[in-house]
């Protein structure tokens, strides 16, 4: 199959988000979509698929003109996307999920059980996955919802198969497996696009790169051919010196204390973090590291255990009374739980601190303004008016709205769940930043990442869970990839 997709843009209402872009797409062949967040990657492959039509331009597939009116056709022709947010129905079973509009049934018109379960055990023995079939989608972790999806596109006859930051929420180990299943299914004719901003999995898989910025393509070359500086450099427009920018905090006292907390993933678990600190959590994928910090949250229940702040002791039964009490958290699934899609920048940003700008009861409507227009310059949210509902922006900005909301409220602890999930290379370093500013501020941040590169960069201290368990802890110095590796696998 060969794609060639010519002169295509695309305009939401005023806002030009592409402009005359020239793709071409081959079977065999694992193509890298690259830039910052907002440059018009998903959108362009949102038009290949049919979920928008484009303002102008051409697709031809195979020499002949094509257009998709809707996804489901698209994907019955042969070419499936595997989207960042996950389309799942979490009241659902796996296996419901899996088969959703593409149902196998018998002669009579029924369900087939059978072939549906044998079809969907085929995919996942491919992927490694072992989650059971009758398994609720809610239930399951992000990073399991994901490999859900990828097991989706193996149930059809794939010709195309577009990946949009497919290992955001996964582990090393399931990076690997994927990275397999890719090379298999190149090695079919399978042709692969991949969207991601993890510079090291761009040099391991990928044949070629295309860099977009700001709506057009800047340059297409052999992956071989170039180097991660030349690639961030395209994409920012600017040159990145450091991705880990030093951190200056002094740590202080203790600020946040966890003795013996246990919960539905997790047993036992005790740690401080300190004024400035910032404290990582690594692990693999079901160690529990999102489950503590649910728990700690209020969004999910405590079994047994104590917390403290500044030497005060909690009760938290709900989120609201953890954010009373100064506490933010970033939550990794922030389509369900981080932003409410159909309200605007401002009112995403300023939610959980509307009392602070409603002093005498009346909503401070210019100074909410002011902190919400300094908040989108300082982490260069894309936005065309901060009244834009926050559903329309790429889910790299999404995510740095979610951040800034909880900045809004001065946090005493700071939690984030996989804080640059889905974020280029520049907003990552933003983002860095300013955890370094706030931890310059004494704000203590307790950070869950499955990117070990940026556990390490980051951290002050690492703690390493296993099987619900804090299997260890690295300093700062001592700490390496084979140690926390090590820890996470069960090791001392």
């Amino acid at each position: 199959m060969k794609i060639e997709m010519t002169g295509i843009s695309k305009s939401f209402g005023n806002n030009r988000v592409l402009e005359s872009i020239d793709l071409v797409l081959r079977s065999s062949e694992i193509h890298a979509l690259m830039g910052e967040n907002g440059a018009g990657k998903s959108t362009l492959m949102n038009i290949l698929t049919g979920l928008f039509p484009a303002t102008s331009g051409t697709i031809f597939i195979d020499g002949k003109e094509t257009t998709f009116s809707n996804p489901q056709e698209a994907e019955r022709f042969g070419i499936s996307f595997i989207h960042q947010e996950m389309n799942t129905w979490p009241d659902m079973t796996v296996l419901e999920n899996l088969f959703l509009g593409r149902e196998i049934k018998t002669k009579l018109g029924l369900l087939d059980q059978t072939a549906m379960r044998t079809k969907a055990k085929e995919a996942f023995q491919r992927l490694g996955v072992t989650i059971p079939l009758n398994t609720i989608i809610g239930d399951l972790s992000v990073g399991q919802q994901q490999m859900i999806e990828i097991a989706k596109s193996l149930l059809s006859d794939v010709s195309l198969l577009i990946m949009d930051e497919p290992t955001a929420a996964l582990t090393d180990r399931e990076t690997e497996s994927l990275f397999a299943i890719i090379r298999s299914l190149k090695a079919e004719g399978v042709g692969i696009v991949y969207i991601s901003h993890r510079m090291e999995e761009i040099f391991q898989i990928t044949d070629l790169v295309t860099v977009m910025r700001d709506g057009i393509v800047v340059d297409t070359k052999e992956t071989a051919q170039t180097n991660p500086d030349e690639l961030v450099k395209k994409m920012v427009g600017r040159e990145i010196d450091d991705y880990y920018p030093e951190k200056t905090a002094t740590l202080g006292e203790v600020v946040f204390e966890a003795s013996n907390l246990t919960g539905k993933a997790f047993q036992d678990v005790s740690f401080q973090v300190r004024s400035g600190e910032i404290l990582g959590f690594s692990g693999l994928m079901g160690a529990g590291r999102t489950e503590v910090m649910r728990a700690i949250f209020g969004i999910d229940p405590l079994f047994a255990g104590e917390m403290k702040l500044n030497g005060e002791t909690l009760q938290i039964q709900e989120p609201t009374q953890a954010i009373a009490k100064g506490i933010g958290f970033l939550t990794e699934d922030r389509k369900e739980e981080g932003l409410i899609l159909d309200f605007s920048l401002k009112d995403n940003m300023t939610l959980p601190s509307i009392k602070d700008f409603s002093p005498k009861g009346f909503f401070d409507e210019k100074t909410s303004t002011d902190f919400v227009q300094s908040l989108i310059e300082r982490l260069r949210i894309k936005s065309g008016t901060p009244t834009m509902p926050v559903g329309n922006l790429s889910g790299g900005n999404q995510q740095e709205v979610i951040l800034s909301k909880w900045i809004g409220i001065a946090p005493k602890v700071l939690i984030l769940d996989e804080p640059t999930r889905g974020v280029d290379v520049g907003a990552k370093r933003e983002i860095y930043q300013l955890m370094n500013e706030l931890a310059e501020r004494g704000v203590p941040i307790i950070m869950v990442s499955s990117d070990l590169p940026e556990v390490l960069g980051v951290s002050d201290r690492i703690l390493v869970m296993h099987e619900g368990k804090i299997n260890g802890e690295l300093s700062r110095r001592e700490a390496t990839q084979e140690k926390v590796m090590q820890l996470a696998t069960g090791g001392k």
